[in-house]
């Protein structure tokens, strides 16, 4: 039996159609709630509960600066069919002073913690590899600045580039010893800074309920 050349050409059309429509759901790196995160939603994550953001003068040590409260924000850019690399752009990412304490040797507290070059461009792969990279020309910049009894001490660290995890486990991204150095600040302000934070969970603040994101 012969199918109408109608039926042939909707068919035809629905296929063409599902191949150029973008993945959903969990078809795409960045799903929350079982949707895909769109373009043009912002993602927001606090510190995981019960941890800390450091920024230590040695990869295994434990000197340097300590804080309960910090968080980041960024804008989807792109999000693709998975296996793939979604991108963001991380428009913020805070710390609270007056949850920040040091326990360098002349240091009696914490003024202020800034990011600075913002925004930054944020990869994010399908094997959970995020990549944090500045503008081309900048560098990844955080200013600290540290009081003393000698007056406040400003303390600037850069970075090229910053590498994290991201993690369904939490629906959290975690940074482990990124290594910054010292470009200016007084004997005071160690010579190299290591990051560690855990962010989680992440949610998408644009869909009802913000749900948490996940990576596929």
């Amino acid at each position: 039996m012969r199918t109408p050349r109608s039926l042939l050409a909707v068919a035809a059309a629905a296929l063409a159609l599902a191949a150029a429509s973008p993945a959903s759901g969990d078809g795409a790196v960045l799903t929350a709630g079982g949707t895909a995160v769109a373009v043009g939603d912002v993602l927001n994550a606090s510190l995981a509960a019960g941890t800390t953001a450091t920024l230590y003068s040695s990869a295994t040590g434990t000197s340097g600066v300590s804080c309960t409260s910090s968080a980041f924000t960024a804008t989807v850019t792109d999000n693709p069919a998975a296996p793939g690399t979604a991108t963001e752009s991380l428009t913020g990412h805070s710390f609270d002073s007056g949850s920040c304490t040091s326990n360098v040797i002349g240091v009696l507290g914490v003024t202020g913690i800034t990011v600075d070059h913002l925004p930054y461009t944020t990869t994010v792969g399908s094997d959970g590899t995020v990549t944090v990279t500045p503008a081309a020309g900048s560098t990844i910049q955080t200013t600290v600045k540290l009081r003393t009894l000698l007056g406040t001490v400003t303390c600037v660290y850069q970075a090229p580039s910053l590498t994290g995890t991201a993690s369904n486990t939490d629906n959290g991204i975690a940074f482990t010893s990124q290594q910054f150095t010292k470009v200016s600040g007084s004997s005071l302000c160690f010579a190299n800074g290591y990051f560690t934070a855990k962010y989680a969970p992440v949610t998408d603040t644009n869909q009802a309920g913000s749900p948490v994101v996940s990576v596929n």
